[in-house]
């Protein structure tokens, strides 16, 4: 990493002390995933043979608000489900993570979200994913609970939810933090004019922009955020801000599974935020948060602590 924007080490140290007091509100996509293990990924119409299955919570902000959580943050996770099998073990499965899932709301005409995995055994995988059925409308979510949160984070599968959030914390002085996920280009034109911290995904940001390059970050800087963001993988995270270019390497790992990697870093990064990190530490904490879950497989099972992620960091600097 360049080094700037970093804040001192003492506040990184102070992290896991202050976490309890972090909250975050994270708004979007909850999915259940449905996960088949396989040796390679598939070129072609082909049967092949899976070597495990599993059934799992996903999505983008659910799974950043598992992260929150297993941070030692308090979160908060507000989206839709259907009222079937899927949105009841989705609901019961965040409870258990010990999230606030009072506005995690299940519609009896609703349909869950679910997702299909395939991860081969280098940790690539390939995603086919249902985006449900349910309203659109979001004035049933309470607006007022926005003065609470440490930081909020929403995802771009429900746009009227997070116009509503992000309004609210931009009101409040609250940072924003948009998951950059694939989506219309009309979603980002509505939500980046109230976005603080945009964190794209390469795909998304080279669909949005027409270029997945650093030029594309100055480019997006029109919509007066304060960080254009792009995740790269095992590259790290590119980033612009104050007029300058930054990077932070990824920290070298052997993945197992990458499910998942970019909602935890999402995840942690608005969690740091919301502790008070500049954005140089919040780039390297969410980098190394993501790293270690590479080591597990499925997109939760590796959500280190904050301790965990401050020890890994310190041994490699």
């Amino acid at each position: 990493m360049d080094g700037a924007n970093s804040s001192s080490g003492k506040a990184l140290d102070d992290l896991e002390s202050g976490a309890g007091r972090v909250r975050v509100i994270c708004l979007g996509l909850s999915a259940l995933d449905q996960i088949w293990r396989v040796e390679r990924l598939m070129a072609r119409s082909e049967k092949i043979r899976s070597l495990d299955y599993a059934t799992l919570g996903g999505g983008m902000a659910a799974n950043a608000a598992v992260a929150v959580a297993r941070l030692g943050g308090a979160a908060a996770f507000w989206g839709r489900g259907g009222d079937d099998a899927a949105g009841r073990e989705m609901h019961a499965s965040l409870s258990a993570e010990g999230i606030d899932v009072d506005n995690f709301r299940l519609f009896a005409d609703g349909r869950s979200s679910v997702s299909g995995v395939i991860v081969d055994r280098m940790g690539e995988r390939q995603i086919v994913n249902f985006r449900g059925h349910f309203p659109a409308e979001a004035d049933w979510l309470p607006i007022a609970n926005v003065a609470r949160a440490s930081a909020v984070l929403a995802d771009p599968r429900w746009p009227e939810g997070a116009v509503a959030l992000f309004t609210a914390a931009r009101a409040r002085g609250i940072p924003t933090v948009l998951d950059g996920d694939v989506a219309d280009a009309e979603v980002f034109e509505r939500l980046l004019p109230l976005t603080d911290h945009a964190v794209f995904s390469e795909p998304a940001i080279a669909a949005f922009a027409g270029t997945a390059d650093d030029a594309a970050l100055a480019k997006l800087m029109r919509f007066n955020c304060c960080v254009v963001a792009v995740t790269r993988g095992h590259e790290g995270v590119s980033w612009y801000e104050n007029g300058r270019l930054h990077k932070q390497p990824a920290y070298p790992v052997d993945a197992v599974d990458t499910t998942g990697a970019g909602d935890v870093f999402h995840g942690a990064y608005a969690f740091a935020l919301g502790a008070g990190l500049a954005t140089g530490d919040a780039m390297r904490f969410a980098a190394a948060t993501a790293a270690l879950k590479c080591l597990h497989a499925g997109g939760r099972a590796g959500i280190p602590s904050t301790r965990d992620c401050l020890a890994f960091m310190r041994t490699n600097q």
